[in-house]
């Protein structure tokens, strides 16, 4: 059954957008190392897709969802007190939509999911070596070829001091491209360990627990997953930390293994006791859990940060900003500009997405948004439980986007991914990719409905 699906899949590549979608891998590939390179071929391949494609993106309900939200975020940045400002804040959202647009219809089937996850593990390994040389070896660089076509910093000990960030321009950015790729990592490490039980019950590969006759492509991403984690240990983003045990929580419940639940709540548990509970019962848990993980998630690593640098005072500024501009709010990239005003500090952004929205584009604006990413959530689900039907293999690797999607979700209510390229990008993609593959079954379903 997988070999047919496959075979089906990659037919249908073939013959119809095998070019374009190439370039999007390629442009994946690359995207860690060369942001500009990977920037422009995605739009590029974005725009073939819409002209050869119009009619079928401008049908679609949730595509004619994002342009109403296009035309609310204009409409706010010409409300705007730095209208320069504000539009320029719109090639951070409408150009994305542009791309979700496009690859929803370019993607489409489970063996497409496959391969951009392995172009994104693939793609990640170097940037993670360079990030532990930067952390534990010093390394250190200013790299730059054709101005930005090429450009790399990197700083020796990472930024802030201590927090590994390759060629990210901060930790918490790097961990959140990291808890991404981990998930995917995860995902096919998963989908190769159930495949090997499945050969070697078949008395395939009877000797080892692969999906072939080589053992590579399990060893790559055992190996891959592994060293990813450790990277995003070594971020010390708590947020980062709290996705990646989410996503094994998510992915032991998936596979039934209660065993592991287990194990990963007392170790979870621990940290938590050892960070906040009363005095006598935290320092008997930090005998066994290390100070690098409890000291991290109460401040005592940092205890002299100033107020305004509190995620807890950044929502409230920006709560208020929300109230007092509540229909079309204060235009984009506004916030920092109006937190510098008031607390006299520099600050990007709140650390909460929708909260930095709602301040800047109204609450309007935020609801839709919010609305559209509701419905490719609630409608994934909805298929994933359909798939019962279909060979594992592909509900796991459906699975994992969907937990993907949630994980950067819960990334962006406690930080802004939103002004890395790499990372906006990589999310709306990953949104296409689910809504790609939900437009080709759907449309399936009903057909096979029609017929019957």
């Amino acid at each position: 059954m997988l070999g047919a699906s496959l075979n089906k899949a990659f037919y249908y590549l073939k013959s119809r957008w095998q070019s374009c979608w190439n370039y999007s891998l390629w442009a994946l590939l690359i995207f860690p190392l060369s942001p500009l390179l990977g920037a422009v071929t995605i739009v590029v391949v974005s725009l073939i897709t819409l002209l050869k494609q119009y009619q079928k993106i401008s049908r679609r309900p949730l595509n004619r969802g994002f342009a109403l939200l296009s035309l609310l975020l204009v409409i706010s940045a010409g409300f705007a007190d730095d209208k320069t400002a504000a539009f320029l804040g719109l090639f951070n959202l409408l150009p994305f939509f542009l791309v979700f647009a496009a690859h929803s219809t370019l993607i489409q089937t489970f063996a497409q999911l496959r391969q951009m996850a392995w172009i994104l593990v693939i793609g990640s390994m170097p940037v993670v070596i360079i990030g532990l040389g930067q952390l534990f070896l010093g390394w250190s660089l200013k790299f730059e070829i054709l101005w930005i076509v090429l450009a790399w910093t990197i700083r020796p000990g990472g930024n802030p001091p201590g927090r590994i960030a390759s060629l990210f321009l901060h930790a918490n950015t790097f961990a959140a491209y990291l808890a991404i790729v981990f998930i995917l990592g995860l995902g096919l490490w998963l989908e190769q360990w159930r495949l090997g039980i499945r050969y070697r019950r078949l008395g395939i590969g009877k000797n080892s627990v692969f999906s072939s006759q080589s053992p590579v492509p399990f060893l790559f991403l055992t190996v891959a997953t592994i060293t990813n984690f450790i990277a995003l240990v070594f971020t010390s983003s708590r947020n980062g930390w709290t996705i990646a045990i989410f996503a094994c929580l998510a992915y032991a419940l998936y596979q039934g293994w209660r065993i592991l639940v287990g194990s990963v709540a007392v170790i979870v548990s621990s940290v938590v006791l050892a960070a906040f509970a009363p005095s006598p019962i935290a320092q008997f848990f930090r005998q066994y859990v290390p100070a690098f993980f409890w000291a991290r998630l109460n401040d005592d690593m940092y205890p002299d940060r100033p107020v305004a640098l509190m995620r807890k005072t950044q929502w409230e500024f920006a709560w208020s900003l929300a109230q007092e501009h509540p229909w079309t709010g204060w235009g984009l990239r506004s916030f920092s500009r109006l937190y510098k005003a008031e607390m006299q500090i520099p600050l990007g952004h709140p650390h909460n997405f929708f909260l930095m929205l709602s301040a800047e584009t109204g609450f309007p604006s935020t609801f839709l948004f919010c609305s559209l990413l509701a419905w490719i959530l609630i409608t994934g689900v909805q298929l994933l439980r359909k798939l019962k039907y279909i060979n594992t293999e592909d509900r796991l690797i459906f699975f994992s986007y969907l937990l993907a999607f949630v994980a950067w979700v819960l990334f962006n209510t406690v930080d802004v991914t939103l002004f890395d390229i790499r990372l906006n990008a990589l999310s709306w993609l990953i949104l296409a990719a689910i809504c790609g593959v939900i437009h080709r079954y759907n449309k399936e379903d009903r057909f096979a409905s029609h017929s019957n």
